[in-house]
């Protein structure tokens, strides 16, 4: 094969072999009779998850309020203790990480104290390729200091539609810029950013800085602190593998704490008095007092256990793994499908700049992604013509990347896709 690549089945059976991370497939439950390559959206439930999950069932079952207090972890620290767990991992101090909430929720937690409009220094800067829920806070957070999103809100432009020039970025961090809230990873193409180089760029500028991290905080090592990123936030169900909806993450760097929380709740008061129940809001000097309500034990009770698991495998091991399959299964796009099939890779090709899922393009992505799910391949859809196939390390074989190629080309070759009508029904993809 051109460039030494083997595109034979038996060579994919091989790396398989040779996997040092093979082992840890065999802890997760994969839905019978598929390729699972949607763990950029959902993670799959570990044995480990469900049976944390179940002690703090168990644990509710029999001490009830007293598990508060009397469970193991307390449930009163069990914010704190997910934020230890994964402080490694994100590269923080431990008290600089706190699960709570959800993405969107922590977004305004964050940047509602941290933005601080000036006179002539009183704009946002993000992308226009970020995902929206990001630009709906952004907005809501600007017009709360009634401040015109029009005027206000910079979007940093993609001179292809899939990825943004960091180059370009730096150049829009003009003097009216007073935060920077970019993601590390473009949802749609899987473009990494440098977080580093963008920090300390902003930071020359006297700029905030922060990252949404869901896209590779559980797949990729960071250095938050090292890099001195001012803020960040990630949710627990992609790659953290915590189940749908679970408790997110943020972190906030240390040289924030005395900052006066902005979205106060009440699990966000010094943590020793908190049962004090005083009127006067007292926060606690750690990313915990940027908590708001009571955490959601059953949300974060499986993040025990999928955590311990990552940390086990090694951060470092993982995000090995997800450039060396990623960059098989690409090699075998480009090999296998060739350009008769007019299938586009619109994700960075260097592993270095690219987190664990890749994306396609055809023009007739819609019917193709849903004729991959009937037969077994989940995979998702993005409009207008664009599928993502994250290979998650942990589960995921370089035997799903090589059958997941032969799927689509005969799915190609056989014009499957012609015909094609959407199911209305079909809302999420």
């Amino acid at each position: 094969m051109s460039d030494g690549i083997d595109a034979s089945e038996e060579y994919a059976l091989r790396l398989d072999q040779d996997d040092p991370l093979s082992g840890y497939r065999d802890e997760f439950y994969i839905p019978e009779g598929t390729v699972y390559l949607n763990g950029n959206s959902l993670g799959l439930l570990s044995e480990r998850a469900e049976i944390s999950l179940e002690k703090v069932i168990e644990e509710w079952k029999e001490l009830a309020i007293q598990g508060w207090m009397d469970a193991e972890p307390p449930w009163f620290f069990l914010a704190e203790t997910l934020g230890e767990m994964i402080a490694d991992m994100v590269g923080a101090k431990e008290d600089e990480v706190v699960a709570t909430g959800t993405t969107t929720v922590n977004i305004h937690a964050l940047i509602s104290t941290l933005f601080e409009p000036e006179e002539g220094k009183d704009k946002i800067l993000a992308d226009e390729l970020n995902f929206p829920t990001d630009i709906y806070a952004i907005e809501g957070l600007l017009e709360l200091k009634d401040l015109d999103p029009q005027e206000k809100l910079k979007l940093v432009p993609s001179s292809d539609g899939h990825t943004l020039d960091e180059d370009k970025i730096v150049e829009m961090m003009t003097g009216d810029v007073a935060l920077i809230h970019l993601p590390s990873v473009l949802y749609r193409s899987g473009q990494l950013l440098d977080m580093e180089y963008l920090t300390k760029k902003a930071h020359e500028r006297d700029i905030i800085i922060g990252f949404d991290c869901s896209h590779s905080v559980g797949v990729i090592p960071h250095d938050l602190h090292g890099w001195d990123v001012d803020y960040a936030m990630w949710c627990g169900y992609k790659y953290l593998n915590g189940g749908p909806g679970s408790t997110a993450f943020l972190y906030l760097n240390e040289k924030h704490f005395e900052k006066e929380p902005k979205l106060r709740g009440w699990f966000g008061y010094e943590k020793d008095k908190q049962f004090d129940l005083a009127l006067d809001f007292v926060h606690e000097k750690s990313a915990g007092g940027w908590q708001i309500s009571s955490p959601s034990i059953l949300g974060g009770a499986p993040l025990s256990g999928s955590l311990e698991m990552i940390n086990e495998a090694g951060i470092e091991e993982i995000r090995n793994k997800s450039k060396k399959l990623n960059d098989y299964f690409i090699d075998l796009i480009e090999e296998i499908i060739d350009e008769e099939y007019d299938v586009g890779i619109i994700s960075p090709r260097e592993g270095d700049e690219r987190s664990s899922h890749v994306a396609i393009q055809h023009d007739n992505a819609e019917a193709i992604s849903s004729l991959l799910r009937e037969k077994g391949f989940i995979v998702d859809f993005r409009p207008p013509d664009v599928i993502r196939l994250a290979f998650c390390p942990l589960y995921n074989t370089y035997h799903n990347a090589w059958s997941t190629v032969m799927k689509i080309k005969d799915i190609l070759k056989k014009g499957e896709y012609s015909g094609y009508k959407k199911n209305e029904e079909d809302i999420v993809t």
